[in-house]
């Protein structure tokens, strides 16, 4: 249990018995450390409804209140209870979690089930730059997710049905190099997509003989789908190269095609049970008018008013749509997998999509926590969507290959000592853990620019900053003499670094299932830089090694646990720390 819940407990009690009535404590962090560490202002939101003095009620809480083994209080302005945590409740505390695998972090996901639909790329296509978002905001919520007890399903979702599958079968039919497949299968693929798909433009009846092709793909015929099974083979194993180097895994990779059969039911029973009707030849879900136009997703507002605004699931021409899959996939997850909650981590303009999804799932039956975790964009350092000069988008390798290129090149300047595969993984880890941090520490829904000079520096609010903290504090244990067991050190705190060192420790727990209510991994990357600087601040101002047990046991003890939040923290953004830098 944290800090924080022990007195939410114990605040939650003394309200009852000063109210009359079960009362929510309102316990939050203090913005300024001068009012204490943590403060509630529920004498003040209850004074209000009681018509009394909100001082007099919050003199009547505090009363009812014992925290006096852990903490002061005080009365503040117009009713704030303030609690300042006492050092040795801090120090019995830090005691605690170094004999905690889980460092203090509650368990609220047990018996909970969240499928998380992230990354998603299209068969047959490179990842390219804006797929960083997706999948390293995916990836890590999943890992705090798990951490915190909730049974997570990564689900892969990618695009292996649609029409670009015409142009690929007439390329492969036509123009592959078999050569150039084993080589590099996307590539060669992108260049026969490429190829046919500037024909079609010269030569309509290209575009017919493709169209002809997917046609006979959705028909079963035997050779398309066994080439179409080797397009969405070697395409994985591209993928996958791409994703082992991230270190990011998925349970499942059921992409669009598992879907097709479900499809032509799922439109029939829409259609039977008066979900959607029939406009123009297509099978559209139209508004229910449950809702206010504003906040219909089926709804639209032109100059001349609000209109109809449609999720078509069948076009008149009988084919389906991504609507229609999303719909089948929301059926899946709920009946097979029993999820509790979806996540789907998907850019902000799927917006009104996934809103109607929802709506149109909710209806239909199919009833659980949707979630659309949206994010902005990456610009590069003219401010603009990130771009080859050729107008392409970036490729994810190109990127990642970069950022290594470059870890490697500033871990030569720092240290030469490092050489050979070390110095080439330690570049590995560097690089990679830039780029999964200057993502994790933006809010999502900010559009950042990508600038390798700073997301790669030694200095500043940076993945390197933070390995760097790591490996400094691995150093310290590398210089004694024996080995050193936290787990039965007896801390002491003093000094106004190491209770401030202990105070950022304690609220590791307390952080991590604020990320999981918006959604937000920049919190835990925001805390971890905060929890850095203390310790650096610590290191100066409390010698380690110099000091006299039992001094020196309780510093080091409050360096091990900090490397182990450091480690644990960054490992849930999916960063790794090398031993040396």
């Amino acid at each position: 249990m944290t800090l924080l819940q022990t007195l939410e407990a114990r605040l939650s009690a003394a309200l009852e018995k000063a109210i009359g009535e079960p009362t929510a404590p309102n316990l939050s962090p203090a913005a300024d450390l001068r009012f204490g560490d943590y403060q509630s202002n529920t004498a003040m939101v209850m004074a209000k409804r009681l018509k009394t003095n909100p001082r007099a009620l919050a003199q009547q809480i505090l009363d009812a209140l014992d925290v006096t083994d852990i903490a002061t209080t005080s009365i503040a302005g117009p009713g704030f209870i303030n609690f300042t945590i006492l050092p040795e409740a801090y120090a019995a505390h830090a005691e605690s979690l170094l004999k905690d695998p889980l460092l203090g972090a509650p368990q609220p996901g047990e018996g909970k089930t969240i499928v998380v639909d992230f990354s998603a790329p299209n068969v047959a296509k490179p990842m390219h730059v804006g797929h960083i978002r997706s999948t390293i905001i995916g990836d890590s919520l999943c890992r705090i997710a798990r951490f915190l007890g909730y049974s997570v399903i990564a689900d892969n979702h990618i695009g292996d049905w649609g029409t670009q599958f015409g142009m690929i079968l007439h390329g492969w039919k036509t123009l592959l190099n078999h050569d150039a497949l084993a080589a590099d299968p996307i590539k060669e693929l992108v260049r026969v997509y490429r190829q046919v798909n500037a024909s079609t433009k010269e030569d309509p009846t290209v575009l017919d003989t493709c169209k002809a092709e997917l046609v006979a793909l959705q028909a079963g015929d035997p050779e398309n789908l066994a080439i179409w099974q080797q397009c969405i083979d070697v395409s994985k194993l591209g993928l996958q190269k791409i994703y082992d180097r991230l270190d990011v895994k998925f349970d499942h990779w059921l992409g669009e095609s598992f879907y097709n059969d479900m499809l032509p039911g799922l439109v029939d029973e829409f259609l039977e049970n008066g979900l959607a009707r029939e406009s123009n030849g297509a099978v559209c879900v139209f508004t229910d008018d449950s809702k206010a136009p504003g906040d219909d997703p089926f709804k639209v507002h032109k100059e001349d008013g609000w209109t109809d605004n449609p999720a078509i699931i069948r076009k008149a021409d009988g084919g389906f749509l991504y609507a229609t899959t999303d719909l089948a996939t929301i059926s899946y997850r709920i009946d097979e997998w029993n999820a509790d909650q979806i996540w789907y981590v998907v850019g902000v303009p799927q917006q009104l999509h996934f809103r109607q999804i929802f709506e149109a799932a909710e209806r239909w039956g199919k009833h659980g926590d949707f979630r659309h975790i949206a994010f902005g964009s990456i610009l590069g350092e003219d401010r603009k969507l990130m771009k080859t000069r050729s107008g392409d988008n970036v490729g994810l390798t190109d990127v990642l290959e970069e950022a290594v290129e470059r870890a490697a090149k500033a871990i030569a300047e720092k240290n030469p000592d490092l050489t050979g595969d070390e110095a080439a993984e330690v570049a590995e880890i560097v690089g990679i853990g830039a780029v999964k941090f200057a993502e994790l520490s933006q809010h999502r829904l900010t559009d950042y620019v990508f600038a390798w000079d700073r997301m790669l520096a030694l200095q500043g609010d940076t993945a390197p900053y933070l390995q760097y903290s790591s490996v400094r504090i691995r150093s310290i244990f590398r210089k004694l003499d024996a080995a050193f067991d936290p787990t039965s050190a007896k801390i002491s705190l003093e000094k106004p670094e190491e209770i401030h060192l202990a105070r950022l420790l304690a609220r590791f727990g307390e952080i991590l299932p604020l990320v999981l209510e918006d959604h937000r991994p920049n919190l835990l990357a925001n805390y971890l830089l905060e929890l850095a600087r203390a310790f650096h601040s610590y290191f100066e101002a409390c010698p380690v090694l110099k000091s006299e047990e039992p001094l020196r046991s309780s510093r080091l003890a409050l360096c091990a646990l900090t490397s182990s939040v450091l480690e644990k923290g960054l490992g849930l953004l999916g960063i790794r720390c090398p031993e040396r830098m």
